[in-house]
């Protein structure tokens, strides 16, 4: 785990925003905001998920000074320490991502999210003016819902309860850890929380639902979205874990960053709490539903066959953002198929899919 400095060593901690992960596709849209908006952005990130480098080159060409990026691992302890104490905000992003990756691997997932987050809280508390955090948790730490009856109305999976199913699942919704990507994030989750609350720090969590955007290189473990579209626009086929009707509140970048800020600017009156992130009740979408779409939105029929069901995948989920609402007035703007033509456009605009297959309807 050794820490590299790239280009671009910045000064001072007037300003700065610390984003781990920062060259990720979350990150990567976070730090364009920032640095749009005039702030100085330090982004530690190992750069170990294909097409960050990419992000990250991007950042420097559009944003110059205004990014500075340390290639570095998030349980890098001096790296940690160091970047924290020039900075004023953290994001922390910087994660193992996938479930199946923590099927094949659960040492190394704990040492990342669990373990690397302990690392981030503890130089924090460190300093003398700690800096306000932001966590990016997961729906996984509610695990399959248990107590929720689902049923199948056509193509989609719904709760037989209906007051559920008009809200969505709410943070009073008991956490059910579930595969060793729940268990991991849930106790990094649970860590920002009791650092929150036991010392006192400005911290709060985001337990999100699925992202998607520009700057996402999705794969057939994280990122869905983004893969089924580069699959299709690539004409190859799209393997789909079930039967399809799995629902999920789908949420478009550039709101999710609102929200991000939002959090850090309102901190004072968030710190202690976890909110349930997503697109909520307006944006759901089935795995099928969102295919069925493609042929009107890009101009391409996916080509789909199925295989067994993954250990942790929900039948549907689907966030109830109402408490973060209610505390900031934050609500999504990006509806469903605008979201996935402006993710088709940057695909085929980043010659992400072959030239051939670029068929992104205008």
């Amino acid at each position: 785990m050794m820490a590299r400095p790239l280009k671009g060593r910045g000064s001072g901690k007037a300003d700065s925003v610390l984003i781990t992960g920062g060259a990720g596709f979350i990150g990567c849209n976070l730090a364009h905001r920032l640095a749009s908006e005039g702030r100085k952005v330090l982004i530690l990130d190992n750069l170990s998920r294909a097409g960050v480098e990419e992000n990250l080159s991007w950042l420097q060409a559009t944003h110059g000074d205004r990014i500075e990026a340390v290639v570095a691992d998030i349980r890098h302890k001096e790296t940690v320490e160091t970047a924290v104490a020039r900075a004023r905000q953290v994001y922390h992003l910087a994660a193992q991502v996938a479930v199946t990756t923590s099927l094949v691997d659960p040492t190394h997932d704990f040492s990342v999210n669990a373990a690397g987050t302990l690392t981030l809280l503890e130089a924090i508390r460190a300093q003398d003016e700690p800096p306000s955090l932001v966590f990016t948790s997961t729906n996984k730490v509610y695990g399959k819902l248990p107590g929720v009856n689902f049923a199948a109305q056509g193509d989609r999976y719904g709760p037989k309860e209906a007051l559920l199913a008009g809200r969505g699942v709410g943070e009073e919704q008991p956490l059910d850890f579930a595969s060793p990507y729940g268990c991991s994030k849930g106790a990094a989750d649970q860590y920002v929380l009791d650092y929150a609350r036991t010392f006192g720090l400005p911290m709060a969590v985001f337990r999100m639902s699925c992202i998607y955007g520009p700057h996402q290189f999705g794969t057939e473990d994280q990122g869905w979205v983004a893969h089924f579209l580069k699959r299709a626009l690539s004409g190859e086929a799209i393997t789909l874990y079930g039967d399809g009707r799995q629902v999920r509140d789908i949420l478009f970048v550039d709101d999710l960053v609102d929200a991000l800020i939002l959090a850090q600017d309102r901190i004072g009156s968030l710190s202690g709490d976890a909110f349930n992130i997503g697109g909520g009740t307006a944006n759901t979408v089935s795995l099928l539903e969102l295919l069925d779409r493609f042929p009107s939105l890009i101009g391409v029929k996916a080509d789909v066959t199925f295989d067994d069901w993954r250990p942790g995948d929900q039948p549907w989920y689907v966030s109830n953002t109402g408490r973060f609402f209610a505390r900031t007035g934050w609500r999504p703007r990006v509806g469903v198929d605008e979201g996935l033509m402006r993710l088709a456009r940057w695909l085929t605009d980043a010659r992400a899919v072959p030239t051939d297959r670029q068929r992104v309807a205008s």
